[in-house]
């Protein structure tokens, strides 16, 4: 059976926002939570980027759902050593309900240290290294031991994470193309895209996925007024019609709003679905389920909270149970 669950965006909104948001998705029926991990927003209208760590501390006390990261970025900004600490912590506060949601990373939040940005290949190879090590620093945690480790892309010396759950934090890997996908297939406790692509889930599945799970984002525009929710999904999210590998490599928001400017309202409209009509809403979701998808997670871009948890509690998640 489908299950649906709210995407807090970390580009958009602050701590205080994101909490409220969950709270107000738990009582909608929502039942799992994604959350994204930025070090700077897509463009500087999202305007956003909270710590991820310290929101999902607080997330962990005010909800009972489960979180996942989507996706956090173990490679150049944030050694995966540390990543393994954050994780298991993460699971210790949500009482296992915590997903650690890898991918391989954006120019856009990875290069502030002055580090080089490597070729997708390159970083799909310190990926499958660094989900490696994270698990066998949780493994040998839940041990009481230390390890050291001295990979072709990290080096540790003598590290015990002491503060760990008994059970293996699941980690899910993104993909967006196949190289990516049949990583995850291969390695992953799951499947992150956000996309509703049947071929591509079809190839993490072929690849070793199997019956993990598989879990997909989608955004929405709700609000009575048409016009105005295309307008607002336009202005804030215009990148979710930038195509290629320009999501991947550009270093700046500056970058990305140059890149998106001749994006129309239409092209943006395509993949995110605008105005307060549930049959729409209703029919993306199908969209992922017909895919393959076992979870989907929608954010809601507009202002009008209210209204959309509302109309989803009503309408559109008992259509989907």
């Amino acid at each position: 059976m489908t299950s649906l669950g709210y995407f807090l965006s970390c580009e958009q909104y602050g701590p205080k926002e994101l909490i409220a948001q969950a709270v107000a998705a738990e009582r909608a029926g929502f039942e799992r939570l994604w959350i994204s991990d930025h070090f700077h927003p897509w463009n500087d209208e999202q305007g956003q980027s909270p710590f991820v760590w310290s929101v999902i501390g607080a997330l962990s006390e005010a909800v009972s759902l489960p979180v996942t990261t989507a996706v956090t970025c173990p490679l150049v900004r944030i050694h995966p050593a540390v990543i393994a600490q954050a994780a298991a912590t993460a699971a210790v506060q949500l009482d296992g309900r915590f997903v650690l949601g890898l991918g391989s990373g954006e120019a856009l939040n990875e290069h502030i240290l002055g580090d080089p940005w490597p070729s997708a290949g390159r970083r799909l190879a310190m990926l499958e290294e660094a989900v490696g090590l994270i698990r066998t620093l949780h493994s040998a945690g839940a041990r009481g031991e230390a390890i050291s480790h001295h990979g072709e892309f990290y080096e540790v010396q003598d590290a015990r994470i002491y503060t760990v759950t008994e059970s293996p934090v699941p980690i899910y890997l993104s993909g967006f193309g196949p190289q990516a996908t049949e990583l995850a297939g291969r390695i992953g406790d799951g499947f992150c895209t956000v996309t509703p692509d049947a071929e591509l889930i079809r190839t993490f599945r072929d690849s070793g996925g199997g019956s993990k799970p598989v879990q997909a984002g989608m955004k929405v525009a709700w609000g009575s007024d048409r016009e105005r929710s295309r307008a607002e999904a336009h202005r804030l999210w215009p990148n979710e019609a930038l195509g290629g590998q320009l999501p991947q490599i550009l270093p700046r928001p500056q970058d990305f709003e140059a890149a998106t400017a001749s994006i129309s309202p239409d092209q943006v409209a395509e993949t995110v679905v605008c105005g307060d009509d549930p049959r729409e809403h209703l029919d993306r979701v199908r969209e992922y389920v017909d895919a393959g998808a076992d979870e989907i997670y929608v954010q809601q871009i507009g202002p009008d909270f209210d209204a959309f948890f509302r109309g989803w509690q009503e309408h559109v998640i008992p259509a989907v149970g």
